[in-house]
């Protein structure tokens, strides 16, 4: 617990998945205590109480989207099978492209942007927290094999460079044959 947050209560914890509902739906980049505050049934007084500043619940609220983030990235993995490498990447696309799962994604993006451009600020480390994460979700698929073609860290650049151009473009149909053409030629090079 950082020295600014509060010890959880229920308060705190109902009004943080407000807080995240929100941020679902207006992002986190130009947040402001007022509106949000509002939108959520609360004052901007009891938030800084409950969180200790609005750094810290930024730092909550992030913490709450990489929970959720993982949670589903895992389900995803599983689904494609617990050592299958190609078919834990394909899933996890499979997710990814969901339009379900868009206003995380963005958020996603946001946060890894802003801790990339402040890093001491409430982002700080986030960006290298979810290259972890999900290096460590494709290592579990990774099977042990040096081959190239199950390398989690090219899976992560793969999955990675298609999302960007995903939720630039919206071209799930482009994006996708990328994905399955890397997953192809991987397929080639381990015969």
């Amino acid at each position: 617990m950082s020295q600014h947050e509060r010890p959880r209560s229920a308060r705190r914890d109902e009004l943080l998945e407000r807080a995240y509902e929100y941020a679902l739906a207006h992002g986190l980049a130009e947040l402001s205590l007022r509106p949000l505050a509002a939108a959520i049934g609360s004052s901007p007084r009891v938030l800084l109480f409950l969180f200790g500043s609005k750094d810290e619940l930024i730092r909550a609220l992030l913490r709450r989207a990489r929970a959720d983030e993982l949670a589903a990235l895992r389900r995803a993995r599983e689904a494609g099978g617990a050592d299958d490498f190609a078919a834990a990447v394909r899933t996890t696309w499979g997710w990814l492209v969901d339009p379900a799962h868009r206003p995380m994604l963005v958020l996603w993006l946001q946060a890894y942007a802003r801790s990339l451009s402040e890093p001491d600020g409430p982002w700080a480390g986030f960006a290298r927290q979810t290259v972890e994460d999900w290096l460590g979700l494709l290592a579990d698929v990774h099977g042990g094999d040096d081959g190239g073609g199950t390398d989690p860290a090219l899976g992560l650049a793969l999955l990675r460079g298609a999302l960007l151009d995903l939720l630039a473009t919206g071209d799930v149909e482009r994006t996708t044959a990328v994905v399955e053409r890397h997953l192809r030629l991987l397929g080639a090079e381990a015969r």
